[in-house]
């Protein structure tokens, strides 16, 4: 049987896993939607490639690397004049979705570059020789041929942003974590806190099984 403390907290538990899932949502789309092209753009400016560029690329490296090295906390606090900015307001799950998007920007593109270093380079001079343009090339190419690997970066990607989703709750973005600070730390209720970990924990398996399962699924090699 639930203790009483519990069974009274189910809508805030309830509230606190949808925000949390429409955060990890908006941060995974964009991170997406900006990440992979940058990953690409990493990768194909490289030396030896179609599209070399050492300058650009070691100017985009230290922007993404530069990113990536803040730790999320301290980006979370930085990132809160643009937060208001965007959105109107520094507090609520939209908000904390900015700080997760920029975390997640770069983090994604590197897994990007990675999965696409991992190509045959026989591939790509096969797809040069032949006369395909820098797009077909990308398109038709090495986003298929590292399908497995984006794959797996979108669920890494996924959970990392499950555990900075719980983080942002120091600063009232809501989500799962704000609970556990304001019931759990707050009120010194164990019961909240092992409630939260325990969700946290099923949201991250639940995630892994999922990608992995889709992984193999379009894996063709």
């Amino acid at each position: 049987m639930l203790p009483e403390s519990l069974i009274s907290l189910l809508p805030e538990l309830n509230k606190a896993f949808l925000e949390t899932i429409y955060m990890v949502g908006i941060s995974l789309v964009v991170a997406i939607i900006v990440g992979l092209p940058l990953g690409v753009l990493l990768f194909v400016t490289d030396r030896g490639l179609f599209l070399e560029n050492v300058r650009l690329k070691q100017v985009v490296g230290f922007v993404v690397n530069m990113v990536r090295s803040i730790p999320f906390i301290i980006l979370l606090v930085a990132l809160l004049p643009l937060t208001n900015l965007l959105t109107g307001t520094t507090i609520g799950p939209t908000a904390a979705s900015v700080s997760l998007s920029v975390a997640a920007i770069p983090f994604f593109a590197r897994i990007v570059e990675t999965s696409l270093r991992e190509i045959d380079k026989g591939v790509i001079q096969a797809a040069v020789a032949v006369g395909a343009t820098p797009w077909m090339i990308i398109k038709e190419v090495l986003v298929p041929e590292a399908r497995h690997g984006i794959l797996q970066g979108i669920t890494i990607t996924t959970i990392s942003l499950v555990a900075y989703s719980a983080m942002a709750g120091i600063v009232g973005g809501g989500g799962i974590g704000d609970l556990a600070i304001r019931f759990g730390y707050y009120r010194y209720d164990n019961t909240v806190m092992v409630t939260t970990v325990v969700i946290l924990i099923c949201l991250v398996q639940l995630i892994q099984f999922s990608g992995d399962y889709l992984s193999k699924v379009l894996d063709k090699r």
